[in-house]
């Protein structure tokens, strides 16, 4: 288990360093004539939210993982209270035309989907865990963890935020089969989502246009298509080595939230395809420690936990490159580790440390009676 939490570090410290240094890199010509050290800026602070991450990283990795079931339902109503709190007036704070943040001016502002989604991972893993053994009945598996599951995903919902609401609903369907929820009973809720995300994309003009933009590049590549089209721009531009660092011609203000959503394309074009292809390895490196954690933990708490933190990281690294390459619709998310923002890196370095947890942890003495519905498949058979 030594060696998957060190590859997992690792990879993680390698993200972080190229993202500081690329955060520089594509900020460093905003806004000249205002001011020279923009890019200092948004690299100061990325620098002060890491530190603080890493202290919570290292608080995460040095707790008991086990501790965190009992608090786990209060944690839970706390994000909740949080979610509601983004839209009261002088809290709540509004972004082109969305409530995601609650702050003052002047001061970090804070995202508490960013909580809700951890919070919400480790109540259906604490839950899971203590009903391991109803989770294929239809009340336990589905009603009351669903329903729980449904008050998260509206509140982010309505914010709105439908690609948060999306990567959320698919890591706690995972988390659910993982905990043996009978299939049948998943697919009518998923069915139902599904419909209503299509829906409500119908009736909202803004992302129907997106939608468009995607099926229809290049009729759009002037309007709702032209973010997605300078990415590719950028992308392509940079061959196997790039064109240098900091010799990226995007992030002269063609390519929109080139520091945070779009940070990948500026990758692609100042050290080629060669770093490309390194991020995405150094993920899916990230994605399998942390699915080997997850496996061999020594309780269903760790199993479930595991699997949730590693597909929430490792869906949201996909969708964030699917967008950036138009594999996927334009959706505003971050790459984790890498694009500019405090909360998100806060929430991944806090799920790495629990990840280091769940394996220090898996290395104990197991009980004759593990609740870890997978050792018994894990376990050699002598003949």
């Amino acid at each position: 288990m030594k060696w998957a939490a060190s590859i997992l570090i690792f990879c993680v410290a390698v993200l972080i360093g190229m993202g500081m240094v690329m955060l520089y890199s594509s900020s460093m010509n905003m806004d000249l004539n205002k001011s020279a050290m923009v890019g200092a800026h948004y690299l100061l602070c990325q620098l002060a939210w890491c530190s603080f991450g890493l202290i919570c990283f290292v608080i995460a990795a040095g707790t008991d993982y086990r501790r965190l079931k009992k608090i786990s339902p209060w944690l839970l109503g706390f994000s909740v209270l949080l979610l509601m709190l983004v839209f009261a007036p002088f809290i709540g704070i509004s972004s082109h035309a969305a409530h995601r943040w609650i702050g003052r001016p002047g001061l970090p502002h804070f995202q508490p989907s960013e909580l809700a989604k951890l919070a919400l991972i480790l109540f259906l893993a604490a839950y899971g865990d203590r009903y391991q053994r109803q989770m294929a009945g239809f009340k336990k598996g589905l009603v009351i963890p669903g329903a729980v599951i449904a008050v998260v995903l509206a509140l982010i919902f309505v914010e709105p935020d439908r690609g948060c609401t999306i990567l959320l609903a698919v890591v706690c369907g995972v988390m659910l089969i993982v905990a043996g929820v009978r299939l049948s009973y998943l697919i009518p809720p998923a069915a139902l989502l599904i419909g209503g995300l299509a829906i409500s994309f119908l009736h909202d003009p803004m992302r129907m246009r997106r939608i468009m933009a995607w099926v229809h590049p290049g009729q759009s590549k002037e309007g709702a298509g032209y973010q997605a089209y300078e990415a590719m721009i950028a992308l392509g531009s940079g061959g196997w080595f790039g064109l240098g660092l900091g010799n990226g011609r995007q992030k002269l203000g063609f390519v929109p939230e080139d520091h945070t959503d779009f940070i990948f394309s500026i990758i692609g074009e100042e050290l080629g395809l060669v770093a490309t292809m390194a991020v995405v390895l150094l993920f899916i490196l990230l994605v399998i420690c942390g699915v080997v954690i997850a496996r061999r933990s020594c309780d269903a708490f760790g199993l479930l936990l595991g699997t949730g933190l590693t597909f929430m990281i490792g869906l949201q690294a996909f969708i964030n490159i699917g967008v950036v390459t138009s594999v996927l619709p334009n959706k505003g998310m971050p790459l984790p580790f890498i694009s500019y923002g405090g909360s998100n890196l806060v929430l991944m370095l806090v799920s790495v440390g629990l990840l280091v947890s769940i394996s220090r942890y898996a290395t104990e003495a197991k009980p004759q009676k593990s609740s870890n519905p997978f050792e018994a498949a894990l376990e050699p058979h002598h003949a």
